[in-house]
């Protein structure tokens, strides 16, 4: 069967192959086997079926009605892209997927998954909603969409690629004995690896299998006595990365890793699989082996997420020289902005433009939000050919972009003025610029979490009887993923604790929609802080971004002593640390854009 028309079509093509696997409804994620955050164009499932591109959404197939659910985000988004008279649509803050499907789900039907989609997580929540519905869950041993789906894109060949140890700061060997440890002392023989992040990590590789980040998809299992199977399609292996890869790791076709799961089930072996992340199938897989499984958390995540000391002199590096082309674009900016004639989709271009100059850039973190005047209240704006604006003198420009290096990942976001700008958008800004500071200037006990600091981002917004809707702060890899775990800053609570090495993103925000957004974000990396009298070992953050904020929108009258002092002073390291490598019109701009706010020695 194949079905390449209309979204009415294609809908209609899909009931049929859901009929023909014998269930009555499905749930459509947008996600692949390895939980990616970017995915593969085969792996693009909810695009392909809706027509809804946005990051964040799912699809719920019943034999006569169906919905589609995103975030507030893209609130907008999919109105334009998603058919009203072929789907219901629907913001998760007023009801869920699971919500829906407990609803509308008849009794005695049969609801299907693809088991290489969900994690058990996700999988124990459609349960519960299933069961209410009356309904059962079936696991289905192929995805029915793939079925009808006659042009889907094939599977990523890409080759994978080593990754020198000069850069990852630690041989793949010394990793897999850590990690190795690490499950023997829990009482682990193997671990089972789905992500592909991990993967990276732990074998110093990298790949070009999805965008925005260097990923090679494939699957591992790390055995106690550090052996590792990889499973991976084969033309991704030359033979420099079989020769760095080593005596240690066998390579296996990705189609033998139900048969190893078997295998280690049949011997006995416990078997770690990290529930928040791996596909259900593989738990499935294991327990039908009757085999012994150790549902506990990817110890990869937290061994990655802290920082070597190689690794961050790369990562400084790595800011260093995208504050550089950062600098040139906003003095291109600057001598432009004023004068209109500007876009949001010409701004993408020029900022990627002066990245790519550097010969280390690889691409990307990310696709950048390039939002002008009422734009820029959508938090994940990405601007398209219909909805590309002008900047109009007056209004603020938000921009938040990350470029990938061979040696770090970067991610900056910086609101920037066009003009005279209104009071009302200066108030807002200064208070997030407040938060920002606070959250810069924060010591800590270790043990603490990201979410016992986020308060300190918000309490100037808060004070005024403001708020953001997104987290404070993400973890950022070197170069991997630009949001990575476990560390977050979110008044959701949770989060990892907070270690030196951690690299996070420090971004408050204030959205008004229909007239204007505001975000200001730096990287910071979680250090040891020596501070006088101190009865436990205490913490803060070095800042590793280095770009100027815009003066302009700054309400001086709203800042005290102290957080003048730290602008200065962090407006001084910037200046004094990109000086020496710019172009003289670049420096004489950056001189004027960092000048001090207020004389020296100011104080609280």
């Amino acid at each position: 069967m194949s079905a390449t028309g209309t979204a009415a079509e294609r809908l209609s093509a899909f009931r049929a192959a859901l009929a023909e696997a014998g269930v009555d409804g499905m749930i459509v994620p947008r996600a692949d086997a390895h939980q990616s955050e970017y995915l593969p164009a085969g792996a693009e499932r909810v695009a392909w079926l809706t027509g809804f591109t946005g990051s964040a959404g799912t699809a719920v197939v019943l034999r006569d009605k169906a919905a589609v659910f995103t975030d507030g985000r893209y609130s907008l988004q999919i109105e334009s892209q998603v058919d009203g008279s072929l789907y219901q649509r629907f913001n998760i803050a007023d009801k869920t997927a699971t919500d829906w499907i407990s609803e509308e789900l008849g009794s005695g039907q049969r609801f299907g998954i693809d088991p290489w989609l969900h994690t058990d997580h996700q999988v124990e929540r459609l349960c519960k909603a299933i069961e209410k519905a009356g309904g059962t869950l079936v696991l289905l041993d192929a995805n029915p969409l793939d079925a009808v789906w006659a042009d889907r894109p094939a599977a990523p060949s890409e080759p994978m690629q080593p990754y020198p140890v000069a850069y990852a700061g630690k041989r793949s060997e010394e990793k897999r004995a850590e990690i190795a440890g690490t499950l023997k002392e829990a009482g682990a023989e193997a671990l089972l690896i789905t992500s592909a992040e991990s993967i990276a990590w732990l074998l110093n590789v990298r790949g070009n299998d999805v965008e925005n980040t260097p990923l090679c998809l494939c699957f591992a299992v790390l055995s106690a006595d550090e052996t590792l199977e990889l499973f991976i399609d084969g033309k991704k292996l030359s033979p420099e990365i079989l020769a760095h890869l080593g005596n240690a790791v066998t390579v296996r076709p990705q189609d033998e890793l139900g048969d190893a799961l078997d295998r280690l089930a049949g011997d006995g072996l416990v078997v770690r699989v990290d529930p928040a992340s791996a596909p259900v199938w593989a738990m499935e897989r294991v327990r039908k082996a009757d085999g012994k499984l150790d549902l506990q958390e990817d110890p990869i995540v937290s061994a990655k997420a802290a920082k070597n000391d190689i690794e961050m002199i790369g990562v400084r590096a790595a800011h260093c020289r995208d504050a550089l082309a950062y600098a040139r674009f906003l003095c291109w900016f600057a001598s432009r902005a004023h004068q209109g004639g500007l876009d949001e989709m010409t701004l993408v271009e020029r900022v990627h433009g002066f990245r790519a100059e550097h010969e280390m850039f690889r691409g990307p973190s990310f696709d950048t939000i390039s939002g002008a005047g009422p734009n820029g209240a959508i938090v994940h704006y990405r601007v398209t050919e219909e909805s590309n604006r002008d900047l109009e003198p007056g209004e603020i420009y938000l921009v938040d972009s990350g470029a990938q290096y061979l040696d770090g990942t970067t991610d900056i976001t910086r609101t920037l003025s066009t003009g005279v700008i209104g009071e009302e958008e200066q108030r807002c800004f200064t208070l997030v610029l407040k938060g920002m500071i606070a959250l810069s200037r924060a010591i800590f006990p270790k043990g603490t979490t990201g979410g016992q600091l986020d308060a300190l981002a918000r309490r100037p917004l808060w004070e005024a009887g403001l708020d953001y809707d997104h987290g404070t702060g993400h973890g950022v890899g070197a170069y991997l993923g630009v949001h990575e775990g476990p560390q977050r800053i979110s008044k959701s609570g949770g989060g990892a604790e907070l270690k030196p090495g951690m690299i996070i993103s420090n971004e408050p925000g204030y959205y008004r929609a229909g007239a204007f957004g505001i975000r200001i974000e730096n990287l910071v990396a979680v250090e040891a802080r020596e501070v006088p009298g101190a009865e436990r070992p205490m913490l803060g953050f070095e800042t590793l971004t280095l770009a100027p904020i815009d003066r302009a929108l700054i309400d001086l009258s709203l800042l005290d002593g102290g957080e003048i002092a730290w602008l200065d002073a962090y407006h001084a390291r910037v200046r004094e640390t990109l000086s020496p490598d710019l172009d003289p019109e670049t420096a004489a701009w950056l001189a004027d854009a960092t000048a001090p706010l207020a004389p020296q020695g100011a104080q609280d």
